[in-house]
């Protein structure tokens, strides 16, 4: 046996696919859905991506990646109106709930203003900072 630190794309996606495998055969057949990618862009008149979410679906969940608008355009309501469509998208897949993580400078207000709460909190990370992980729950 050898233990090599390396960084290779192709055995990173072996070994996700392997945890991936062995979850599987933990779960039910009835919460096996499938791992779904999406995402909503926002656009301006010219056609430049000025905002955007994207999300992953599996297990009856959707955990929301990435969420972006411009400096130019933010407080408009486009956040909202992006977390609204993945909402939607989320009932529309039969999704228990979302979550995510957001620092302490980034948006976790935001968030909460919108119908999400908090569960998780890793303090001082980084350094100064807090890391918040946030849920909206639709089973309840």
């Amino acid at each position: 046996m050898n233990i090599v630190e390396q960084w290779k794309q192709e055995d990173s996606n072996f070994i996700r696919k392997k945890v991936i495998e062995h979850n599987m055969e933990q779960l039910p057949d009835e919460l096996k859905t499938p791992n779904e990618n999406f995402s909503f862009v926002l656009r301006n008149d010219r056609e430049e991506i000025v905002g955007g979410i994207t999300v992953n679906t599996f297990w009856r969940h959707m955990h929301i990646e990435f969420l972006w608008v411009d400096k130019r355009v933010r407080g408009e309501g486009f956040g909202s109106k992006l977390l609204q469509k993945v909402e939607e998208l989320a009932i529309e897949k039969d999704c228990r709930l979302i979550y995510l993580d957001s620092f302490s400078f980034q948006a976790p207000s935001f968030y909460i203003n919108n119908g999400y709460e908090v569960f998780g909190v890793i303090e001082d990370h980084p350094k100064g900072f807090n890391q918040y992980f946030l849920q909206k729950r639709f089973d309840r």
